[in-house]
């Protein structure tokens, strides 16, 4: 029974802690939906002056989490994620400037219309309020999360993964320092100061009703638990199950290009094809060159029946690769027949988050663009720009695969909702 106690006396404090973040943050919402836009970006600035100016620091502290990664046996991929270097780090620091000189979302004037009784509507765009949101592995998310949220209004509480402890803690010091900096709330940004998954399910619950939205950054068994388990509204993620379909009417050297960055330049990202589709009419132009190509340069290929006669390295795929997100140096590859196969392949094995199409016909790639129902549905260009910092958004909170208030890279924009605001001049209703 004494153990028992003992659960349930650290289960009612960290219930405790967490009901007061949301309160913290809660009020702080309150203050920062009415900042000026320069306040705010005042904020992000400095901010991004405190991260360069602690680089030592933030590689320190990294270095302690990439240390108790490697002695989990983390995959090379999640090590990638979690990896902070001097590039990284400016590169963390720069997208908070990029976030600044974007134009303030809050405010924007998204419609007008006036009625015929001379009352004028303006539809005009809000913070959201407070945003929850859990991620896993990539310390930077920390510094991006903040940053849109902040940026549109909002604000924020992030729980990280246990893997980044260290260097998310550093890193939202350094955003704290820019809150003080500009005069805004700390509590603007809060990060959950604890590694124990019980906070997961506070922030699930609703913090007695102080978030108003939760997105989920991470693997499936994350964003499933937080589907399942959310009592708010939630930008959902799901797996990147991202398909590249070559045309017949491809042009080789192109689709070797493209395919090689698309699978290849960093596999642990979510905009990383993992299945390669080529179309049958044009295989014995395009199958071999290109599954070699992966071959030689150290992907695995698990392929059907056609792909495997390529090349002994070939491995036979089985039914679940057609529905794997490997976030590793792995493909899997088949041949479809037509654009019309690969749209059918994708719809059964797909998960709605970006896929792509070579091919120097316009006409199939409109056909795929249109009917491939996809939050990003690219075309001869690289499946890894899918993401906020390549669409202009400065960065990302995410890429949302559902189809409700927001659906791709949801940046500051997304993280806005609105209001009416009607002016009349006496006008009653009859």
């Amino acid at each position: 029974m004494e153990s028992l106690a003992i659960v349930h006396g650290e289960a009612a404090d960290i219930s405790k802690m967490m009901l007061d973040l949301g309160r913290r943050a809660r009020a702080s919402a309150r203050t920062l939906a009415l900042a000026p836009p320069e306040q705010k970006n005042a904020a992000l600035i400095a901010a991004a002056e405190f991260l360069r100016g602690r680089k030592a620091e933030l590689i320190e502290a990294n270095a302690q989490d990439m240390a108790a990664a490697r002695a989990k046996n983390l995959a090379p991929a999640m090590l990638d994620r979690l990896l902070l270097d001097d590039k990284r780090i400016e590169s963390m620091a720069q997208s908070l400037v990029d976030i600044a000189a974007l134009p303030d979302p809050v405010g924007r004037v998204l419609e007008t219309f006036e009625r015929p009784n001379g009352l004028r509507i303006d539809r005009v765009a809000t913070p959201l309020g407070v945003i929850g949101v859990i991620f896993e592995s990539r310390p930077n998310v920390t510094a991006d999360a903040g940053a849109l949220c902040l940026k549109a209004g909002n604000a924020a509480i992030l729980r990280a993964g246990s893997e980044s402890f260290h260097s998310s803690r550093l890193i939202h010091a350094c955003l704290v320092e820019g809150l003080k900096a500009a005069g805004l709330p700390e509590d603007c940004i809060v990060l959950v100061p604890t590694r124990d998954r019980a906070a997961v399910g506070e922030m699930l619950a609703g913090l007695g009703g102080n978030v108003d939205v939760i997105v989920p950054r991470g693997g499936k068994s994350l964003v499933e638990r937080v589907q399942t388990e959310a009592r708010v509204p939630v930008f959902a993620h799901l797996e990147g199950i991202v398909h590249l379909y070559v045309d017949a009417e491809a042009d080789l050297a192109k689709a070797e290009k493209i395919l090689l960055n698309s699978k290849l330049r960093r596999t642990g990202i979510c905009g990383a094809t993992e299945t390669l589709l080529v179309d049958r009419a044009g295989a014995d132009r395009l199958l071999a060159p290109l599954v070699k190509m992966l071959l030689d340069a150290g992907c695995e290929v698990r392929g059907d029946v056609a792909t495997q006669a390529i090349d002994a390295r070939v491995k036979p795929a089985s039914e679940q690769d057609w529905s794997t997100e490997y976030l590793d140096a792995i493909i899997s590859a088949k041949l479809v027949d037509g654009v019309q196969g690969a749209i059918d392949h994708i719809e059964t094995h797909g998960s709605h988050h970006t896929d792509g199409i070579v091919t120097e016909n316009r006409a199939k790639a409109e056909k795929f663009q249109r009917e491939v129902d996809s939050a990003i549905v690219i075309h001869n260009a690289s499946t890894q720009f899918a993401d906020g910092g390549e669409f202009g958004f400065g960065a990302e909170i995410g890429i949302a695969t559902g189809r409700m208030h927001a659906r791709g890279p949801v940046g500051v924009a997304q993280l806005t909702s609105f209001k009416y605001v009607v002016r009349g001049d006496g006008q009653t209703r009859a």
